[in-house]
């Protein structure tokens, strides 16, 4: 049973068995801090080989979800009310729902934005600035281009061994992915960098083309932020796992990515997000800069639901990933129990080491 599957049938036993509901109560703190990335029309519906579509949801799911949360007594707040919120010296009996979108992608602003207006519903677009110029390396973007016009074979080299993957059909694309993702996703950030627009040009793709086509550039996002609802958080400059860079390129990264929105959107940006921001891709040092920069938060992809005892850790914040393959309500009632999250941190609250 692949992990996607093994997932969906916990969440359908939390749902059905009705531990959700019953524990729910216990379990899901003061509220929950979504992460999406693109909502756009087939989102996450993709046949064939379509690696990223976990990324994607519907703006239908996206709808889906609003009014399930709105059912189950959450209030929508911005990531800056919430953060209040989480410091109150009493707390609220009301959970709350944030979302927050990464990278800047323009389908934020087409398809995302009046889902949220029509709701009245708050959220942050987290950019990257070199996203939004259309200068960055996407590398997952391009690495399955590559792979998907290969033809029936892909040669290449990597880590210094020179590799001929079979691509003919969709589950050979399929497994030379899982072979490859791995592997790039864990070089040094200069380095795949570097590796991953190389071999785009020697197979014709043009990463700046595709990152041009997927992401707001500037106007777009200033019109976004001029949206009541809407927010601007930083991003690093480049998307770089921070973890991964020295002090001072972190440093760089985490406070001037939020000095060149200021600037370009004249506005002050509040939150930061640790891009991939799991615990193998930011850490207590790239907490301690995003506080020392002053944003009042910083968002990980650490799983988990928002507790009180995160007022003492608003540079580490936990969120709750939203997948494409996951767009069923009753998966998104089981997450935001909280016990999915409770089980796999072993009942600690607060991850933040």
């Amino acid at each position: 049973m692949s992990k996607s599957a093994l997932l969906k049938t916990c969440f359908d036993v939390l749902h059905y068995s009705g531990a959700s509901t019953v524990l729910g109560p216990y379990f899901r703190g003061q509220g929950a801090i979504f992460c999406l990335h693109h909502v756009r029309p087939g989102g996450g519906h993709q046949t064939g080989f379509a690696p990223n579509a976990n990324l994607e949801i519907t703006p239908e799911f996206l709808d889906d979800m609003l009014s399930a949360l709105k059912r189950w007594g959450y209030q929508f707040l911005s990531l800056t009310e919430a953060c209040h919120r989480m410091q109150a010296a009493k707390p609220s009996s009301t959970p709350f729902a944030v979302f927050t979108l990464d990278d800047g992608y323009l389908d934020n602003l087409v398809h995302a934005m009046p889902v949220f207006k029509r709701h009245k519903c708050p959220f942050t677009v987290f950019a990257a600035p070199r996203i939004v110029e259309g200068t960055c390396e996407l590398w997952w973007v391009g690495l399955e281009h590559v792979i998907a016009g290969s033809g029936n074979e892909l040669a290449l080299e990597l880590g210094g061994e020179a590799l001929r993957l079979p691509t003919a059909t969709d589950a050979e694309k399929w497994a030379t992915w899982k072979r490859l993702f791995p592997l790039v996703h864990a070089m040094p950030e200069y380095e795949q960098r570097d590796w991953i627009r190389a071999l785009c040009e020697r197979h014709g793709i043009d990463l700046n083309a595709l990152c041009r086509a997927a992401a707001m550039n500037w106007q777009q996002l200033r019109e976004m932020s001029r949206e009541p609802l809407a927010s601007i958080g930083a991003h690093t400059l480049n998307h770089y796992a921070v973890i991964k860079l020295s002090e001072d390129d972190a440093r760089r990264e985490i406070i001037e990515s939020g000095a060149r929105l200021a600037a370009e959107l004249e506005t002050p940006i509040e939150h930061f997000a640790y891009p991939y921001g799991n615990v193998a891709h930011a850490g207590p040092r790239d907490f301690e800069i995003c506080k020392e920069a002053g944003y009042l938060s910083g968002v990980t992809t650490r799983h988990g639901v928002v507790f009180a005892e995160h007022a003492s850790h608003l540079e580490a914040l936990p969120r709750v990933m939203v997948s494409g393959k996951y767009q069923k309500v009753r998966y998104l009632e089981a997450l935001v129990s909280g016990l999915p999250a409770t089980l796999a941190n072993g009942f600690r609250k607060v991850n933040v080491s």
